[in-house]
């Protein structure tokens, strides 16, 4: 077993990181090879997510509901255990339908509609004051960059797709502050409503440093609704009149099967020891919190680093197979 601890702890120098193995897919970051996906835009997308995009597994339930918010122009509101893939249907989709890179906006309590929809740089407007006279609707616009919710608003001939991010750990109002937005399909940036005489036109930038975004009167209105992801893990619940505006899907905790399944799309031809590491699993998850990345990740040891014995296949699994629940050992 020592044979695979690249630090030792010895502290002596040596140059034995160049022993490390190829990290699993999907903790790739970047790629020599340019990634497009979208049909007319480089967004941008990291290495890693086409690849845990195309990987995903999903059950036929979970499909019907993604092309039901599609059809109603609806979000979707993903609830479920950690873990069981809410967030990267997100990517799945994006992947699939060539819709470009994801709009990320993860949710804090602190988090306000304002800060999905656009950013105002004040103080650099004020200190060029003496150019406004001058200026153009792009020098206009460079004051402002749009937030993933505000970029995923933007009128795209093409839907973006936005990941709003564990929605339940937000403030009480945020869910009925985005029902507003998602409601009209539009939003407005009242600095620039206040300039409309002057510049009836400013470009803006995107979330994702894509092509500037023109906005007209101050207002940023949606051709194409976005394809809009909602997670939760249930640390809430919801008002009657959010819920009723979404498409809500749960996503149960996976059985052997799809374990079998997810572990073959993400690490290939799995090794013999991988039966073991999901029945162990299995036995683990039914007695406290367990998230099925980390399974893979005891696959992914197992195989790089553990030795042919059972013992050593266990421990490397241990090291990763921790109780989420805070009141497990």
């Amino acid at each position: 077993m020592s044979d695979w601890l690249v630090y030792r702890g010895t502290g002596e120098p040596h140059d034995g990181i160049a022993d490390l193995p190829e990290p699993p897919p999907w903790r790739v970051f970047y790629t020599d090879e340019p990634t497009r996906f979208d049909r007319d835009h480089d967004y941008g997308l990291s290495a890693r997510w086409p690849l845990r995009a195309a990987a995903y597994q999903v059950d036929r339930h979970a499909v019907e509901m993604v092309n039901t918010a599609l059809y109603l122009r609806r979000p979707l509101l993903v609830t479920g255990d950690p873990g069981v893939g809410k967030s990267s249907l997100a990517y799945a989709v994006a992947h699939e339908l060539r819709l470009g890179s994801v709009l990320r906006w993860p949710i804090t309590s602190r988090s306000t509609l304002k800060d999905g929809l656009y950013r105002y740089d004040a103080i650099g407007r004020l200190e060029e004051v003496d150019k406004v006279s001058a200026a153009t609707p792009a020098d206009v616009g460079r004051y402002f960059r749009l937030g993933p919710l505000g970029t995923a608003m933007a009128p795209y001939s093409l839907p973006r797709v936005l990941l709003v991010d564990e929605i339940d750990k937000s403030d009480i109002d945020l869910p009925n502050d985005l029902l507003d937005v998602f409601e009209e399909g539009l939003f407005e940036i009242p600095e620039l409503s206040r300039v409309a005489d002057t510049f009836a036109h400013a470009e803006v930038r995107p979330a994702d440093d894509g092509a500037r975004v023109a906005v007209t009167a101050g207002r940023v209105r949606c051709r194409a609704f976005p394809f809009v992801v909602l997670t939760s893990n249930g640390e809430r619940d919801f008002p009657p009149a959010f819920l009723r505006r979404c498409v809500r899907l749960h996503l149960p905790a996976p059985g052997p099967d799809r374990l079998r399944a997810i572990v073959h799309a993400h690490l290939g031809e799995a090794a013999p020891h991988a039966e073991t590491l999901i029945s162990l699993f299995l036995e683990r998850r039914s007695k406290g919190e367990l998230a099925t990345d980390q399974l893979l990740q005891a696959v992914y040891l197992a195989r790089h680093a553990a030795g042919e014995a059972a013992a050593d296949r266990g421990h490397v699994a241990e090291l990763v197979l921790q109780y989420l629940n805070q009141d497990r050992r």
